[in-house]
């Protein structure tokens, strides 16, 4: 399908992930994928913050409101909590998490996972499954659509936990 795939290899494509539990026969799976140069540890942390805002497109799926840009001193996350926020509404459900592994949660009748795959010490693979049982005709348009706010979201949680994970360059008081 047009659009079902970004940043992702065969082996990630063919993982299994928690969301493939959710949606009975969907016809709109779509894969994403990018490398993170900070440790899982770190990329949980802005994942879970996902909870709060999109980090996507804030002008268009969060009504002009700024996602934070700074790690927050929240809870960790529980299944049943709402998924995400949309201008500072709940929306979705999280479904369940594994801490430092996986993010699943349900939103709009589609169901998403976030994995996370340690490279080493220093980098991580995030990426987002995202599957939907839709009318035939709507699925391409879905997954192009998904493929633009979700490229948007894991570039900016990538620069976020790179800029996180990356030591203070500043020198110290003389």
């Amino acid at each position: 399908m047009i659009g079902d795939r970004w940043g992702v290899t065969a082996d990630e494509v063919a993982l299994h992930y928690p969301c493939d539990d959710v949606v009975a026969s969907p016809n709109l799976r779509a894969w994403r994928g990018v490398t993170v140069h900070a440790p899982a540890s770190t990329v949980w942390a802005w994942v879970t913050q996902i909870q709060q805002a999109p980090y996507s497109y804030d002008l268009i799926d969060n009504l002009g409101h700024r996602s934070p840009r700074r790690l927050l001193d929240l809870p960790a996350p529980r299944p049943g909590e709402p998924f995400t926020r949309t201008a500072n509404r709940p929306q979705g459900r999280l479904l369940s998490l594994e801490p430092g592994v996986h993010y699943t949660g349900s939103i709009m009748g589609s169901a998403m996972s976030y994995l996370l795959v340690p490279v080493d010490a220093g980098s991580t693979r995030l990426l987002l499954k995202v599957v939907m049982r839709v009318s035939g005709w709507l699925a391409p348009v879905l997954s192009i659509g998904d493929l633009v706010m979700a490229r948007r979201q894991l570039l900016n949680i990538k620069r976020l936990a790179e800029s996180t994970a990356r030591p203070s360059r500043e020198s110290p008081s003389q």
